[in-house]
């Protein structure tokens, strides 16, 4: 069997970013105990990085780069706003400090009424500087890793996938969690919940 539509992939990974001096930076991976597994062709994956894993078998190791215009584009200046403070208040008026701090990922909406991520960058007394660039824009992806299992994704799977009833996305779709957070993964009722 080899990686193709409609296959549950099971796979090991490692994935490095350019860091200071040049040298790569381990910024995530996926072990044997906590794999990712998705469902090739349904859009969970970057479509470079479907791409590279197509007709890849069982056991077969990877070792490729995806540039930054082909996974998460170039960092985009205009990404950068600073928003009033009180945007961040809770329900009682104050400043929301334990949901809002410097690195927090925080929910955002736009004019059109999507959600999107946002990273806090800085705060002052007035203001609170976001980032709604992707934490990896601007960056060339470096992965290595290994196939462990592909199999047929079943009836169930393919509906949690194409009509999530959770904030997942479906199986190894992410919680927007680093360094090995993943959802649950693909069992035979459907795709588990997030961790």
């Amino acid at each position: 069997m080899v990686v193709e539509k409609l296959k549950v992939v099971t796979a090991t990974y490692e994935l490095y970013i350019n860091g200071e001096g040049g040298k790569e930076e381990l910024m995530e991976k996926a072990t044997e105990e906590t794999p990712l597994v998705w469902c090739h062709g349904e859009g969970m994956m970057l479509p470079a990085f479907e791409a590279r894993m197509e007709g890849k078998a069982e056991g077969e190791s990877f070792d490729f780069v995806l540039e930054a215009k082909d996974a998460y584009g170039e960092y985009i200046q205009e990404g950068l706003m600073d928003l009033p403070k009180n945007m961040f208040f809770n329900g009682d008026g104050e400043f929301d400090s334990e949901r809002v701090y410097v690195g927090a990922i925080v929910p955002m909406n736009t004019t059109d009424g999507q959600v999107v991520k946002a990273q806090v960058c800085e705060i002052t007394d007035d203001q609170v500087t976001i980032d709604l660039n992707h934490p990896y824009a601007g960056e060339d992806l470096h992965f290595k890793g290994k196939i462990i299992s592909i199999r047929d994704v079943t009836e169930g799977e393919l509906q949690a996938i194409r009509h999530p009833r959770h904030g997942c996305g479906g199986c190894g779709g992410g919680c927007g969690k680093k360094k090995g957070g993943n959802c649950g993964g693909c069992g035979e009722g459907g795709c588990g919940g997030c961790e």
